[in-house]
């Protein structure tokens, strides 16, 4: 036996749901259809940007980690500019070359370094943050589309039904017939609201969940570097 749920779906008259439906209620499914078009444009373009982020990360921790030299990383890194790792190198590079002006001063120049290295983490804090709120920009749009979708569509489906009942109340007619065509008709709002949600809420689940790595990924890195940084500096 075929499933009926997909023969439902085929058997609908969809210009016909349009053409009986209210003015509110044609402003509702003008909104799910365009919110649902925002979401998948976004869920593309951040689907992109974190996966060219994650490729160019890892081509960044592999020069950073075999290079000998960081002027070698550094131009590496300005090349690499969807990694937000490299951006963080970026930063705390280019404080530390003022840094490293101070190295061979005479007298006072232990109390500068240290000045200097507290200076390179403020950079480089300053630079996850700044890679971070970059990378979940206009991801919040996602978690609003999905909380709030299946409650638009399902005012659009109150007000079809209302309608309905309406019309058929001033029909007098209240059949099986007569009723299941209608509030059939205004279900279709949940149906749309639920499109446009579940998507949503899937990327913006899976959004989040690779934007904390990311954010991690730069806290170690950091560390990592500050270590590095200090080695050379107080040895």
């Amino acid at each position: 036996m075929m499933p009926r749920f997909p023969l439902a779906l085929g058997a609908m008259n969809y210009l016909q749901i349009l053409r009986d439906a209210s003015i509110l209620e044609l402003g509702v499914l003008g909104l799910l259809m365009v919110v649902s078009v925002a979401s998948w444009a976004l869920i593309a373009l951040k689907h992109t940007q974190l996966t060219r982020a994650r490729t160019q990360s890892l081509a960044f921790l592999d020069s950073f980690w075999k290079a000998s030299r960081l002027e070698a990383i550094y131009q590496d890194a300005q090349k690499l500019e969807g990694s937000p790792l490299s951006k963080v190198f970026c930063a705390g590079y280019e404080e530390l070359s003022k840094l490293a002006q101070t190295k061979d001063s005479a007298e006072g120049a232990m109390s500068e370094r240290l000045g200097g290295i507290e200076n390179v983490e403020r950079a480089l804090n300053r630079a996850s943050t700044t890679q971070l709120m970059d990378l979940e920009s206009r991801v919040s749009f996602l978690g609003t589309v999905g909380a709030a979708s299946p409650f638009v569509g399902l005012f659009g489906t109150v007000i079809g039904i209302l309608n309905a009942f309406n019309s058929i109340a001033e029909q007098g007619n209240a059949t099986l017939a007569t009723v299941a065509a209608p509030v059939g008709n205004a279900l279709f709002a949940t149906a749309a609201g639920l499109f446009a949600a579940i998507p949503a809420v899937v990327a913006y689940n899976s959004f989040i969940s690779r934007i904390k790595v990311f954010d991690t990924e730069m806290a170690n890195f950091s560390a990592d570097f500050l270590n590095i940084i200090k080695r050379h500096f107080f040895r």
